[in-house]
């Protein structure tokens, strides 16, 4: 089980591109903190999520 913004879920161990994608997330548009440390986009597809992880997903929104 992981929790992303404090929400548990219990998934799979996949990529946090393939999480992100899944949840209908805008890759461009989203910053992700895992356990504590700011991850670059540059390797969400690297990042396996497991058991016990804490993923925070802030989405930018563009307005004025």
């Amino acid at each position: 089980m992981i929790k992303v913004n404090g929400k548990e879920i219990d998934i799979k161990e996949i990529s946090l591109e393939e999480y992100l994608t899944d949840s209908k997330y805008d890759l461009k548009r989203v910053a992700v903190e895992l356990n504590g440390e700011i991850v670059p986009k540059s390797i969400y597809n690297q990042v396996i999520l497991k058991d016990g992880d804490h993923i925070e997903v802030v989405s930018f929104v563009g307005g004025g």
